[in-house]
Order: C-alpha cells, then structure tokens, then sequence
C-alpha cells in the first residue's frame, strides 16, 4: 500500500496553504439542485463565491465524489445510461486561471498529451515516482498549452518544482480553471491519460488503482471537504 510519511502538509499550488478552503460539488449539495457545472461560466460562479465567502484563493476536495457535473458529456456516458461516469477520482484545485502547479515530490515525465475533446482533461501531464521500492505515477489535468512546451520523456522534476499552471476553460476543454490532481498504482497502457471518472460498477478497481491523493499532500483533515 502506497504511503507517505510527511512532517507538514504540501501545497500543489504556488498558494499558501492558508488559502485553500474545501468546496462540495456533490449531487447531495442542495446549493448545487439547479445549477448546471457543465457550464463554465454558472461553476465559476458558485467556486467564486465559495472563495470569497472563505477569504480563499483555492478551493479543493472531490476525492469519490458523485457529481452532476459530467452528465452533459458524452465520453461520461459510454456504459449503461443507469450506471454513468460520474464518481471523481482525484482532487480537484480550482483557482484562476494561470496559477502555478508545483510538484509535491520528485518526479520524471512519464507521458503528456492535450486531450482536447470536450469534458476531457485538456493538457495532461503524467509524472512517474519511485517510492520505497514501490513506482507509481501522478497526473495533473486542465493545464495550459504553455505546460506542453520544452516537455519530453525522461525529464525530471523536483519537489516544489514549477510544472505547469492552470488552463483557461477553452483550453481545458469546457471546465472553470482548476487542477486534477490524481494518483494512479499502474498507469497500464494509457499515455498522457488515465480515467478520472468512473461508474458504480468499476469503482472497486479505480479505487484501488488510484487512492486517495492526500497521502501525498497531507493536507490536514480539518481543509477536507
């Protein structure tokens, strides 16, 4: 099982950890009942709001979260229509647009690519980490084209190291401006992508493959939402 001993907790984002706040964008939030994320501009809205009203410039969490978000996408509803895509995998980091990704631990560029179709990542980057004898990789979606640049296979990267910064929402393919942070045990064939959604009936698999990724963070439990 993959763990990380830290002493204090890690920002993924070039903002003090004093400003992250936790955002619920589950179908339980009753806030949510009316609200269509699937357009941009109406979640940046509701994110802004949730920033503001916690003196925050980050707003995070969504690990297993059930979401209403993805119901408009077509590439969410290839299985049955009563078991969607729709049960996040990573945690999302939703901020402005141009904020600076840092890597939480060393790192070398396992694969990238710009997955352009609409509801998917946009530029993805996939690190692959060795641990204690253990490899396993992370990915780090909706980033700007400018994170693709001067990018290669082998390129290493250390902790706290600048490897992109956040998309704006015609480049991350539809979304408000964030980062998918995302842990993956075997990446299998994928290159530049990895699932970050699924359904009901393969959750026990991905939640396997991809834990929690606040064990790399170690963001106190009181920041998780």
């Amino acid at each position: 099982m993959l763990a990380v001993a830290r002493s204090s907790p890690v920002s993924i984002l070039d903002e003090p950890l004093k400003k992250y706040t936790p955002i619920d964008l589950s179908i339980t939030n009753c806030e949510l009942a009316d609200l269509d994320l699937s357009d941009p501009g109406l979640c940046q809205q509701y994110i802004d709001l949730v920033l503001n009203n916690n003196s925050a410039s980050v707003a995070f969490g969504g690990y297993l979260e059930k979401r209403a978000l993805y119901r408009t996408y077509q590439n969410f509803l290839k299985k049955k229509e009563d078991d969607p895509r729709n049960i996040h995998l990573g945690i999302d980091f939703w901020s402005k647009a141009g904020t600076r990704v840092m890597g939480p631990i060393d790192g070398t560029v396992h694969s990238f690519r710009n997955n352009n179709i609409p509801g998917d990542y946009g530029p993805t980057i996939i690190l692959d980490h060795q641990m204690g004898g253990i490899t396993f990789y992370t990915l780090y979606g909706h980033l700007s084209l400018k994170s693709l640049e001067d990018l290669y296979i082998g390129r290493k990267f250390k902790k706290g190291e600048y490897i992109g910064d956040l998309g704006t929402p015609d480049i991350n393919v539809n979304y408000a401006s964030h980062l998918h942070f995302q842990i993956i045990k075997d990446v299998e064939a994928y290159r530049g992508d990895y699932p970050g959604v699924s359904n009901v009936a393969d959750l026990e698999f991905y939640t396997a493959n991809c834990p929690d990724p606040n064990i790399l963070l170690n963001l106190p439990l009181s920041f998780v939402g």
